[in-house]
């Protein structure tokens, strides 16, 4: 099997460690070395070692000249919601004119919106548009993508969007992790009595999640747990339907009010509880003492104008393990540049660089349950690169909104080729 050297690094980012995510103090050291190399063989990392010895376990290698950069992980976006059609730029102003996300959903925009404008699109055009944001998203050193559907909440319009998801999978270079977000919003028809909102949550567990299941068209299922959306109650009711055939869980979390949506998620093991700008020390503890992992999504709730972020911190420091991601979505985080959510993980949640760049791999690849294999450039591991025009990997937040990604490769093959040198 022929091997390829990356070598001309000015620092290699590792995150070299356990196989799972990374927790507490743990996150403080991303593992950096000075003028590391690296070899690829096949899709795996196979060796990670000084120059001189790699030449000599990999003669005849192809090279890739990192032009003194610096090579990381992949960077893992745990979250997005990259399969809609329309932007709703025109919520932006709403929002400065001072309606809050609740009152913008009363008047039909919101999820809502969303779902409207998705309804009159084929499943080509989901998958042109998608595969053109993704792209976006590559461009910036994301290598593993999260992609949600539930912009559809219908049976038919949620099966379209996944198998857009699955097309796009089977397409690009990028690994998509698909999940089943069919309970996103409670249809405007479900709210009108609580028989009609009882129905929705069967339809939701007796007609369309057996489809998705059917068609293995999701790894994981996620509930927008959340006053005035979906229950405690209503979100164990889905979840436990959704364990039962065979996916993975994942819960939208205490983003605008306390609701136990935290603590549910630890209870019931979820992989992720994902937001959690409003959760209390309940939750914080919850979460400290359970493998579920605390994705935070710091460009939500700048671009909401929330004037606060969540407890980042007080997660960490209570042993809890973080992640960060986009949530690139129409509404709330119209972002696909990863690297900026890392200089609002530094500046807005108070992360040192380590933790950052850990909270953006191993850890983002721990909230979707691929630690084993990804986030890491270690022996063994996924091939799954990125290299950066910068000198020192605390340039990469402290750049903020710079596209400074040279290239990326997903399983050894380039990804991303923005101007890559290759001898």
């Amino acid at each position: 099997m022929s091997a390829t050297l990356f070598v001309n690094a000015s620092q290699v980012v590792t995150c070299n460690g356990p196989p799972r995510a990374r927790r507490g103090a743990e996150m403080r050291d991303a593992r950096v070395l000075d003028g590391a190399a690296v070899a690829v063989e096949g899709e795996t990392i196979a060796a990670v070692g000084s120059p001189a010895e790699l030449e000599r376990a990999f003669p005849g290698a192809a090279r890739v000249d990192c032009a003194r950069g610096v090579l990381t992980p992949g960077l893992v976006d745990s979250h997005t919601h990259a399969i809609f059609g329309r932007p709703r730029a025109s919520e932006h102003e709403m929002r400065a004119a001072g309606l809050d996300y609740m009152a913008i959903a009363e008047r039909g925009g919101g999820i809502h919106a969303s779902m409207r404008d998705l309804h009159g699109r084929g499943e080509d055009e989901l998958v042109a548009l998608a595969r053109a944001r993704l792209a976006r998203l590559a461009s910036y050193g994301t290598t593993t993508v999260e992609v949600k559907s539930g912009y559809g909440l219908t049976v038919d319009d949620e099966l379209r969007s996944l198998r857009a998801i699955a097309r796009l999978a089977a397409e690009l270079p990028m690994r998509l992790v698909p999940t089943w977000l069919g309970a996103h919003e409670i249809p405007h028809a479900a709210r009108a009595t609580p028989a009609a909102r009882a129905a929705h949550v069967a339809m939701l567990t007796e007609e369309m999640l057996p489809m998705v299941a059917a068609e293995e068209l999701a790894r994981f299922a996620d509930v927008f747990c959340e006053p005035g959306v979906f229950t405690v109650e209503e979100s164990r009711t889905i979840l436990a339907a959704s364990r039962a055939h065979g996916l993975e869980l994942k819960l939208h979390a205490d983003e605008l009010r306390p609701s136990g949506g935290a603590e549910l998620a630890a209870e019931l093991g979820a992989v992720s509880a994902d937001h959690l700008g409003a959760i209390g020390a309940a939750g914080v503890a919850a979460l400290a003492h359970a493998g579920t992992v605390a994705t935070l999504l710091p460009g939500t709730m700048l671009f909401l104008g929330k004037g606060t972020q969540a407890p980042a911190r007080a997660l960490i420091d209570a042993g809890a393990a973080v992640a960060l991601a986009t949530d690139f979505n129409p509404g709330t985080s119209p972002t696909v540049n990863f690297p900026l959510i890392l200089t609002l993980g530094v500046s807005e949640l108070h992360l040192s660089a380590s933790e950052a760049l850990v909270a953006a791999t191993v850890n983002g690849a721990a909230a979707l349950a691929l630690a084993d294999h990804v986030g890491q450039i270690s022996p063994g591991f996924s091939a799954d690169l990125a290299l950066f025009e910068i000198e020192d990997f605390r340039e990469l937040p402290y750049w903020y909104g710079d596209r400074r990604c040279i290239g990326t490769w997903v399983r050894g093959k380039p990804c991303h080729p923005y101007h890559l040198r290759l001898g």
